[in-house]
């Protein structure tokens, strides 16, 4: 761990209704699919692959036994992004209190950056956390260290700004 200090903001955002999303139409090809049944290592490959260049560092430690107990919960889905049947990407959706729906993680793999699949991608897990019984409001977090594009991505699709913190 290093002893710099962090310079990274953590942007909270929200959806409180559907008709807020701004949906980014996919490529032809596209599609995503839910993990089924929930797979542990899928969850701690896409993490790894995903966040290496974004400083997602929080789970690298975890055990195989700590992955499962995390990815087999009721109140977590994940969804894999497919371009043209190959894996472009993912997102967990965490089912919350009070209907809140969490997009706890959201990415693409190094390959697909830049390639405009983010915004489908994004509209996805947006449209799969509405879709979910109950929900009354969609929220997610990036920050600084995140890809650039994120924050702006997450405000094309109708999510606002509603608390920042200093990481």
């Amino acid at each position: 761990m290093s002893a710099e200090p962090s310079t990274a903001t953590i942007y909270h955002l929200e959806m409180l209704e559907r008709g807020a999303h701004c949906v980014k139409e996919p490529p032809a090809g596209f599609a995503v699919e839910q993990a089924l049944p929930p797979d542990a290592g899928l969850n701690a490959q896409f993490y790894r692959r995903v966040g290496a260049a974004w400083k997602w560092t929080d789970r690298l430690p975890w055990s195989p036994a700590a992955w499962r107990r995390y990815v087999e919960r009721d109140e977590l889905t994940t969804w894999i992004g497919r371009l043209d049947r190959q894996s472009v990407g993912y997102f967990e959706l965490e089912a919350q209190p009070a209907g809140a729906v969490q997009i706890a993680y959201f990415g693409l793999l190094p390959e697909f950056i830049g390639r405009g699949i983010g915004g489908p991608l994004l509209s996805a897990a947006i449209e799969e956390a509405w879709n979910l019984a109950g929900t009354r409001r969609v929220w997610v977090h990036t920050c600084t260290h995140d890809h650039p594009h994120a924050l702006g991505n997450y405000r094309r699709r109708g999510f606002k700004v509603f608390k920042t913190d200093p990481a």
